[in-house]
This record gives structure tokens, sequence and C-alpha cells, in this order.
């Protein structure tokens, strides 16, 4: 008798990833030193804004164990200008991005020089002798205050890079019409993504192919292999990129760094290996920070709480440089802004603008949280201009349920949802009823320690992204995705993904996926990932795309396999393919459950090849490349309970709700770890984190001392629950979860935060909403009251 294997998808199972990971057997970049390696230490601008006169390297040369020191001037014949892939309009303007500066400095932390020694702390203690002589430049560090101010880089004659608008229907009309609008102002502060594994490279030369193999701890090995092919001169087939584990990216990892291209100047120059590691500060400075939106939100609505429309400004502080996908990150918030409403007429226009400071990019969310935040902090402005329950105005303006297609005011067509079965789901969870009823106990007490309660409704479009989209918005590069599936001669299987993961469980739910789609043992699938020669072909892990592309990518090519193999199997069996049942693993003559042969047993004859039908190729072994036909759309509903203290300002979040749908699900311990990890993540945003400038463009938070973010004390046990509303737009039915839990539970933070305190007039707070910041919110608040009063 067969043993029945257990379905895998849906299930619980444990992570093939977390061995190695908490035995220390991991593979970090920061653990590679190969024969000969040399140690790069960058030395970095400590001005916002400078002109290099001068930069003496001698002593640091003749310190024991310097093997060479260069300036920005004597590698900039190594390379090119770092590109940006996303240039949003025709006319935008994009300035020069040496990976060293030659003549000026526009950011702290900029690279200015580099010493490579035979010890890394040789290297850092030579950068004490470079002398850079730098004249200081006028600097720019508040975004609203960049167009017209001094200007960050004067030969583009403006601070401004471009304009984005967009717009759907009558919106002078809706607001001409309206009972009600509104104006809002939110400030979606910057962000420092701190994954727990620091940047790190080490690029070796690989005289035998006349090119380099580069580690680097990224998200991006082969978008890293092509633009480094550019930038560097190197033909691509020259370049192996690997990616080994990578400790956490948030999308700061999604990114060219300067770093790797440095990497591969110096080992051409010097024929060695030569690895450099980023510092913590060092990371704060340099890697993309994320947000940094200034939000101008308008809505028109009738006395009922109808939406009629919207009106959005977005303002962006880019930083200094644009990095790959920098000023499209505006752009996902305009498409997103209208959130899960329906209503008539929609206008957004985006503006970037560039400071004196850290390039900012993709962060967990990109564009969809600023977005989402937006929206949802402005409806709850709109339900208390309206008296109003917030959870009610919600519902009056949700799109109706659809299983496949709905128009947004953005003009985006959304792939399945139900938005009111998601609230209904998330207030019973949270007893609504009865929070309500303990905050009325609490007011009516007096009680120093008020409840506020928070929802978000959300949805975001990930599955990054259908390739004619993609050019249609001008990013240059492609949304498809390959797996190659390939069965051994044993039996056992092969994937080689496109996907490169770093934390996501990529080799746990892709062998969830094989095991039920070939019938196999989840222990017989072993997943590669993250070499560009093992895997040539893919685009990697970012905006929630890994599952709906990638897993999809892998669904379809064991579909050819199991198609290749049945023509085989009817060979062996001796009948005809269409009478063929496959189930399980085991292909089966229909009314002859005794006539049968296993997936591996086919494998097997594929591989010897003695038996083929008449021109079949030997092996089981198919690759797929697919290419989404539209986004998908996760969404849910959040409840968030803080507890304020107004002597002393002081946030805690004692309760935390959330149900989600991503689809189907692949793994739910992965996709409640998703959630949680993400809810943690805005719950940061919310109430701790922020990067601090000073006027000069120094950075404040670079330590970790001075950058707040949450621990597990800060955080409550999360009440999960989840639906599923299969997308029509891939065969698994999947959405993707990465970045729901952070895309909701900022403003559900917020909106409890100010619900907290609408009985002391407070009805706005900014981010990140400290001890500090809220306690000088409330004596504001009651001291305009008591003026008022007088």
């Amino acid at each position: 008798m067969t043993e029945t294997l257990p379905r895998r998808i849906g299930s619980a199972t444990p992570r093939k990833e977390d061995g190695p990971l908490v035995t220390g057997r991991a593979r970090w970049t920061d653990s590679l030193a190969p024969p000969g390696t040399l140690h790069v230490a960058v030395l970095r601008s400590p001005l916002a804004h400078a002109r290099i006169d001068g930069i003496d390297v001698e002593a640091a040369a003749r310190r024991p164990g310097v093997i060479a020191v260069f300036t920005g001037a004597d590698l900039a014949d190594e390379w090119a200008s770092i590109p940006c892939a996303w240039p949003v309009t025709e006319d935008i303007l994009i300035p020069d991005h040496p990976p060293m500066a030659v003549d000026e400095v526009n950011f702290v932390g900029e690279a200015v020089a580099v010493v490579v020694a035979t010890d890394p702390g040789l290297a850092a203690d030579a950068l004490e002798d470079v002398d850079v002589d730098y004249t200081p430049l006028p600097v720019v560090v508040d975004s609203e205050q960049a167009i017209g101010g001094p200007l960050v880089h004067e030969g583009l004659g403006t601070n401004k890079s471009y304009t984005w608008a967009l717009e759907t229907g009558d919106v002078a009309a809706a607001f001409a019409e309206a009972d009600v609008t509104i104006a809002e102002r939110y400030v979606q502060q910057r962000l420092q993504p701190t994954p727990m594994e620091p940047r790190s490279v080490v690029v070796t030369p690989e005289p035998g192919r006349d090119g380099f193999t580069v580690h680097s701890s990224t998200q991006i090995p082969h978008i890293l292999r092509s633009v480094l092919a550019g930038v560097c001169g190197v033909p691509e087939q020259n370049l192996r990129v690997i990616a080994p584990d990578v400790g956490g990216g948030f999308g700061g990892k999604l990114n060219v760094y300067p770093e790797e291209c440095i990497g591969i100047g110096l080992a051409r120059r010097l024929g060695k290996p030569v690895k450099w590691v980023a510092e913590r500060s060092e990371d704060s400075q340099t890697m993309t920070h994320g947000r940094g939106q200034v939000q101008h939100v308008e809505l028109a609505a009738t006395s009922e709480g109808r939406l009629l429309g919207m009106r959005v400004r977005i303002l962006t502080d880019m930083g200094a440089y644009l990095q790959l996908l920098t000023p499209g990150i505006p752009v996902l918030s305009a498409f997103i802004f209208p959130g899960v409403y329906t209503f008539g007429a929609f206008s957004v226009e985006c503006t970037g603008v560039f400071t004196n400071k850290t390039p900012t990019d993709s962060y967990r969310g990109a564009g969809r949280t600023e977005g989402i935040y937006g929206v949802e902090r402005a409806m709850d402005a709109l339900a208390r201009r309206l008296g109003m329950d917030p959870a009610e105005l919600r519902r009056r303006n949700y799109h109706p349920p659809f299983e496949n297609g709905a128009a947004t005011p953005a003009g985006l067509e959304m792939d399945s949802g139900n938005y009111e079965a998601a609230l209904d789901k998330a207030l019973e969870l949270a007893d609504y009823q009865g929070l309500r009823a303990e905050q009325e106990r609490r007011r009516a007490a007096g009680d120093p320690r008020q409840l506020g309660i928070g929802l978000c409704s959300y949805t975001e479009n990930g599955g990054l992204s259908p390739s004619k989209m993609t050019a249609a918005l001008r990013l240059h590069a492609p949304g498809w995705e390959t797996a190659h599936v390939r069965m051994m001669s044993t039996g056992t299987v092969q994937v080689v993904t496109g996907t490169s993961p770093h934390g996501q469980g990529h080799e746990t739910t892709w062998s969830q996926i094989v095991a039920d789609a070939l019938g196999v043992p989840f222990a017989d699938v072993q997943v590669i990932h993250g070499d560009t020669d093992a895997a040539p072909y893919g685009l990697d892990t970012y905006g929630s795309r890994s599952a709906a592309n990638g897993g999809t990518a892998v669904h379809l090519a064991c579909g050819k396999v199991v198609d290749k193999a049945r023509t085989l199997a009817a060979h062996m069996l001796e009948a005809a393919e269409s009478d063929l049942e496959f189930r399980e693993g085991r292909f089966t003559v229909a009314g002859s459950p005794g006539n049968s042969v296993t997936i591996q047993e086919v494998a097997v004859a594929a591989h010897t090849a003695a038996d083929l039908p008449e021109g079949m190729e030997p092996g089981l072994s198919e690759q797929e490349f697919f290419d989404p036909p539209n986004f998908t759309y996760p969404f849910g509903t959040h409840v968030c309970v803080v507890e304020v203290d107004t002597e002393t300002g002081h946030v805690t979040v004692p309760k935390y709700f959330a149900v989600d749908d991503c689809g189907v699900i692949i793994n739910t311990q992965i996709v409640d770890g998703q959630m949680h990890g993400g809810i943690a993540q805005g719950i940061g945003q919310a109430l701790y984190e922020e990067a601090v400038y000073d006027d000069d463009g120094n950075l404040m938070s670079a330590a970790m001392a001075d950058y707040l973010t949450p621990a597990a004390p800060d955080l409550p046990d999360f009440t999960l629950d989840h639906m599923t509303t299969p997308s029509p737009t891939n065969p698994l039915g999947v959405k993707g979860v990465g970045e729901s839990g952070s895309i909701a539970s900022t403003p559900a933070v917020i909106n409890a935060v100010i619900d907290a305190l609408r009985p002391y007039g407070v009805d706005h707070i900014d981010m990140p909403a400290s001890p500090q910041r809220v306690w000088e919110t409330l004596r504001a608040a009651q001291g305009h009251a008591g003026a008022a009063t007088g």
C-alpha cells in the first residue's frame, strides 16, 4: 500500500532554513575571506555639502599593513555613474552619481577615499591620516525649503527633480458639490532600515573568466549583476553575483551601492579579493532611508459620509542622489492613495526634491505604506468632522465584493476583494463594541490612562508587476519571474528560482509547492537561489512579488514536468495519456488501480533513457517564465488598541487585532511570522523611529542608542485571523504578505493615539508619537482650548 503524503500548501510546515540560522551554521558575506583577501575602509565626508579642494593620502599610505589608498579622482575611470532605474517623467533631472566623490560631496557619509590594508583594523586606523581640504557649501535639509533653497547640485539649476501628476473624473466639481471637505497635512518621517546584518561585500577576481565573483548581502543579485556590468564595464557573463544568507533587507538592500562598485574597481586594480563590511553607524548614514514624504490630503464628501472626491499633493525628500527606484516610490503612493474606497474623482501630484541627505528609496511597503497612511488618517479626520464612527464611515465607502476585477479611482484594476467582510471579522475579533464601552468608562472616570481605538482598512498593489505595465510606468525593469524544476536520477527534485530570499522562507514554501504538485516528499526538494551562475535568470525579491510571481513560476514548471512525465508514464504502462490519472505522485490507468507508476520511477526511466517514446528527450527538467497579467491586491482591516498616559505622554499597545487576506496561504506559520514582523515595524514608525538631521545635515540618529526600535516588551501578543479571496491573476491564487503588516499598522496606531486624546482637543499628531511629542501636543491643545474659552 502506497503511503499517502500530507498536503503541504496551507499547512504550518516548519521552515527548512531555520536550522543553520539558529545554530551558527549560516553563511554570511562577512563570514567569507578568500585566500589573500584585502580589507577596505571608506573615508566618508563629515560635511553635508562641500567642495573638495584637495586630498593628501601620503601619510595613510605609509602606515604598516596598508596596501593602497585611492581617492575618487584616482578611481574615476573604473566606473560610470550609478543609474536610476525609474525616471518617472521625460523631463526628470538626474544628477551624476559616481561611486566616490571627486569634486564635491552632497551628504554626510558620501565616499571620498578608500584605504586597502591587510587587516580591517589597520585599514580603519589609516583613515585618520587621510587629510581632505573642504570648502563648505550651503546646506538644505528640509524638503519644503528645498524648492527655492540652496542648490544641492548647482549644475541642475534647481532642487526639483520632477513633477508627476494624474487626474481621473471631475475633481473640481466633486469638491464644489460636497457638503463637507477636509484638508490635512501628514508627514511620513524618514526611517533607517536597520536590518540585523549590516551591508557587506566581498569581490574576488576570476582571471580564468576575466571577471569577478561578487558576494553581497543584497536582495537583488540578478539586478545587481546587470547594473554592475554597466557601471563597471564588465561583460555581464563574466560577473557572478552571490547573495548568501542575508540577515534582513526591508528594502534597504534593494539597491546597487557605491561599495559594490568600489569592490570591483579595487579588485581589478589590485588583482586580489577585497572585502568591505559596514559599521552600524556607517550603514545608518549610507544605506538608503525610507519614507520622507509630506502629504497634503483633501477629501470631499456628502453629509452622509459618501466620498465624492480626493485631491492629494505629495512632496518627497529624495536626498542627494536618485538610487534605483527613488523617484518611483511616491508614484506607488499615488496609485494606492484611494485605498479600498470607491468614488468618482481623484487627482494627485507628486514632486521630488533633492536635499543634502542620504538618498531615500524602497523601505518595507514602499509607497503603499505612505499612501494608505494618508487615506486612513484622512478617513478618521472625516469621521470626526461628521461625528460618525470611523468603522461605519469606512463601510459606506468600500468597493462591493468582487472576484475578478474592480476599477479604482486611480485607474488601476484590482484583482479580488471583500472589504466589508474583513472589517466585520476584525471588529468581532477585537470586541469593538466592548472596547468602545471601556473607552467611555475611562473617559467618564477621568482615568489618566486613556484608551484609544484605531482602524485601518488597507489594500496594496503587490506582485510587482506585469512587464508591459512597468514599461508604461517608465520603470526600466520587467516583472516576470522564472523557475527551473528538475527531477534527478534518483527521483529527488531540485528547484532553481530567480527569487532571492532574505528571511521570507522560500526554501520552505517552494518545497511545499513542489511536494504538492509532484507528489514527492517535502524533504526530497532542494531549492537553489541567490547565485547568478546557478540561477542565471531572475528578478529577485521585493514588492511582495515572490509568491505571486516566483511561486507561480515554480508551480507552472512543475506542471510542465508532470506533462512530460505523463507521456513517458503512458509509454511505460502501455496506455493512452488520456487514460492516466495523476494523484499524489502516481500515474494510474483509469479503472485499473493496480496498473500504476510513480513519478520517481518515471524520472529514473527518463534519466536512463533506455526506452523513451519516439522523439522524447531524456530527463525530467522544465523551466517556466511567468509574467503576471496584473498586480495582486492583498487587503484587510487592523484594529489597534493603545493606552496613553496623559500625565507622561507614554503610549503602549496592549492589544492588536488583524484580519488579512493574502489570497491562498502556502504556509500559515510563515504568513503569521511576516504579519508579526510587519506590524512590529509599523508600530516602530508610529511610536519610535525617525532619522533625525540637524540643520547642518548631520544624521543625529546614526547610532542604535539614538535610533529607537521596538523590542519584544514594547509589543503585545498580536491576535491574527485570515480570509482567503483567491487572486485570479495566477493559478495558485496567492497575493503576497511580506509588506501588509507594515502598511496597515502605522495608521492604525496613530489613529488610536488621536482617538485616545480626542477629549483633550487633539485631532492631529505627527510621527513618531513619542512621549515628549504626545505630552507637548496635549499641553498645546489644552492651552489653546483654555485661551478660546477665556
